[in-house]
């Protein structure tokens, strides 16, 4: 029997793409002689469609979408496409009125429909609050071949992997009782640094045990914040990895079951990333590709400082969209040093963007005249710092709201943890592109970037960061070295330590304080900032639900 891994990049809600795109790989499929093909989880809907669900008519004409797609694709395939169906018992039972589901489409018909058995309400997870679980083991016959079927979640249970259970169920050992030939995972898995690692850990420690080869086949493209890396992959039965998909990209691959041997076989292994900064660097450059042309938008602009944080976003954004659809913004001030402009410009001309400069001193001036009988005996202070910030971002809605453009915000995690950043500002904007990268990660990317060829110039990378809102001002004025704050900041929100256990790691108690409230104290800013393309396991954005009114930090510090 021949198979084969539809890697998959679905617009959320856009049915008769998403269909359209199924059945031109079925019938590429097909053209090679393939009998099984796989899709991702919710490949009709795309993952995550969220609220979507609630809507009566979105899941109808998904229903219908999916019936044509059944006629439409080759009569002699069996596709399996992941899909939402609803729950006829569940006003009865109290249940969801959904699942998150799998249908087997072959010779023009809905032959069966498969349920998901766990669904994960963590992280950026709420799919409890859409679907009810599946109550039976999953599985199909092609040819006296016993085809065990999973969706995302029910491969996440195995207790000796793990070493312990979060469910009470195992849907894995459910099939491997059930004597099945071959397990096929549908997922929708978005990316974290060092994921792809896990998932082949994880699902080789489990193949080589039962003895059964897996066939695992994720989503790829950006939805939002989240970023899908594809990476699908297969097993034989000793757990031996033998065909991999390509990451951040579409693919088509195939493999062989040989029911004799009751084995796969293939010889297509796309490599792996080398490093954790390539591995970082191409899902972001996906996440802006694809937020762009998902939200509509085929050109970016954002400011260019000569810093290190908004080289790194004008570059990632270069490699998604081309130089000729990148617009970068000079805004200096009195307060910006000379090669503020210098290096900002030789950036523009190593990734040949266009640029404009716009000084804004006048502008300065025409806020401190309107301001002048209200702030009068008053010190310089963060008030007017921050109407500089805010007059870039000003201007950059301007031209943004002017041409269509989509505005790239480039502020990093560690300024976004304890609100080193302006609402209003240099927070404007529709993408916040590097909001889960710390400046320490901020920094080896770059260095990465010019390991062959210098593409951020080098005196970005090498001066003292600095906002340059007041004179001779840089950030260490009001942070602890970035290396001191990123572990900190690592262990808060990450490792969720207390303060009592980061004291353990031998940093000064008063600037862990500190930075644990100003961790607090940012979270009014981070609930109206552009969405961040997640990277870790801990970001802000969907799967961050900290209280703005709390007291916490104040009464345990």
């Amino acid at each position: 029997m021949k198979c084969a891994i539809a890697q998959l990049n679905p617009i959320i809600g856009n049915l008769s793409r998403n269909a359209q795109q199924i059945n031109e790989q079925a019938i590429l499929a097909v053209q090679s002689g393939v009998h099984l093909l796989l899709t991702p989880e919710l490949s009709m809907c795309g993952y995550p469609p969220k609220d979507l669900l609630l809507k009566d008519s979105f899941i109808e004409q998904m229903r219908i979408e999916l019936e044509k797609l059944a006629q439409t694709i080759p009569p002699q395939i069996y596709l399996l496409v992941g899909t939402v169906t609803e729950n006829p018992l569940a006003l009865e039972r109290g249940q969801k009125p959904l699942y998150n589901s799998v249908a087997l489409l072959h010779d023009g018909d809905i032959e069966q429909i498969f349920h998901k058995r766990l669904l994960p309400t963590y992280d950026v997870f709420e799919e409890a609050r859409y679907f009810s679980s599946g109550n039976q083991p999953n599985y199909f016959s092609i040819d006296d071949i016993k085809i065990g079927v999973t969706i995302c979640e029910d491969l996440w249970n195995d207790e000796n992997f793990w070493g312990q259970k979060n469910y009470e169920i195992n849907p894995i050992k459910d099939l491997v009782n059930l004597k099945v030939d071959l397990i096929v995972n549908l997922s929708a898995s978005p990316y974290i640094v060092g994921k792809q690692k896990l998932r082949e850990a994880m699902l080789t420690d489990i193949a080589k045990r039962y003895q059964k080869p897996i066939i695992y086949v994720n989503q790829i493209g950006g939805n939002d914040d989240l970023v899908f890396d594809g990476n699908s992959f297969a097993l034989n039965s000793k757990g031996e990895l033998i065909a991999k998909a390509k990451a951040c990209e579409d693919d088509l691959i195939y493999l062989d079951y040989d029911a004799t041997n009751n084995n796969l076989f293939s010889t297509v292994i796309h490599r792996n990333f080398e490093t954790e900064e390539e591995e970082i660097y191409h899902a972001l450059v996906l996440g802006v590709k694809d937020y762009a042309s998902k939200c509509g938008f085929s050109k970016v602009v954002l400011g260019l400082s000569g810093g290190i944080d908004s080289a790194l976003v004008a570059t990632i954004a270069t490699s998604a969209l081309g130089n000729e659809n990148v617009l970068g913004i000079l805004m200096p001030s009195p307060y910006s040093s000379s090669h503020s402009i210098t290096d900002a410009e030789q950036l523009v001309d190593n990734l040949g963007i266009n640029s404009t400069l716009l000084p804004i001193k006048n502008v300065m001036a025409s806020f401190d005249n309107t301001l002048d009988s209200l702030f009068v005996d008053t010190e310089f202070g963060i008030a007017e710092e921050n109407i500089q910030s805010r007059i870039r971002g000003t201007l950059l809605m301007a031209i943004s709201n002017k041409f269509g453009y989509l505005l790239l915000s480039t502020g990093n995690k560690s300024e976004m943890s304890v609100g080193y950043c302006t609402l209003y500002g240099d927070m404007n904007g529709g993408l916040s592109v590097i909001a889960d990268v710390p400046k320490t990660k901020v920094f080896s990317l770059c260095r990465w970037l010019n390991r062959d060829t210098e593409i951020i110039p080098e005196n970005i990378i090498n001066k003292p960061p600095s906002a340059e809102l007041k004179p001779d001002q840089v950030d260490q004025d009001s942070l602890p070295p970035y290396d001191i704050l990123d572990d900190i900041l690592d262990r808060y929100i990450n490792q969720h330590q207390s303060m009592v256990d980061i004291e353990d790691s031998g940093d000064d108690v008063a600037i862990i304080k500190k930075i644990v409230k100003l961790v607090a104290r940012a979270e009014f800013k981070r609930k109206q900032a552009a969405p961040g393309l997640k990277i870790t396991d801990r970001a802000f954005g969907t799967g961050w639900k900290m209280p703005i009114a709390s007291r916490w930090y104040f009464d345990n510090s």
